[in-house]
């Protein structure tokens, strides 16, 4: 092939692998923009369902496993700090549940929690990023939590996941 040719079709390849998320893209993945720091009280309303970012409290929900759901103002925050929160459905299987507990298992900052009334069973959410699938065994989940957790787009990586709001079952 003719370096003209050549030089013609890089746009091209360029362009289809941006429309497929590219060869490390995850597929359905949602990106957000929030301004870090926006701590307030009392109940917040979010944009997303669970909440991707946003206004928080000022206390952080510890990281862990938990059979309750969470307070979206907590959770909030400790995405800020780098965590992932993944929610699934109530009504999801134990196995399901297991196979999720397995994931998170050994990740420090991570969240795991029912969540009522998620747009589908299981969604992935990190500070300005979210993903939703129907399988618990969906290999987008373990590829966003190795993206996000502790990801660039964490605006107080770093921070504590731990010394903050709840106790972990």
């Amino acid at each position: 092939m003719n370096r003209t040719r050549l030089t013609l079709l890089l746009p091209a390849v360029a362009l289809t692998l941006a429309a497929c998320g590219g060869s490390k893209g995850i597929e359905g993945l949602q990106t957000f923009t929030y301004p870090a720091g926006d701590h307030r009280s009392g109940s917040l309303v979010y944009a997303e369902n669970p909440p991707a970012g946003g206004p928080h409290n000022a206390v952080w929900q510890n990281c862990g496993v938990y059979s309750q759901p969470l307070y979206n103002e907590y959770a909030v925050h400790s995405m800020e700090h780098g965590a992932v929160w993944i929610t699934y459905r109530p009504d999801l299987d134990a196995a399901s549940v297991d196979q999720l507990k397995t994931l998170v298992d050994g990740r420090p900052y991570t969240l795991l929690s029912p969540y009522p009334n998620l747009p589908s069973p299981v969604v992935a959410s990190a500070w300005g990023a979210q993903v939703k699938v129907d399988k618990t065994d969906d290999s987008r989940l373990k590829t966003f939590l190795d993206k996000y957790e502790q990801g660039a787009t964490a605006p107080e990586r770093g921070a504590a996941c731990s010394g903050g709001y709840g106790g972990t079952q």
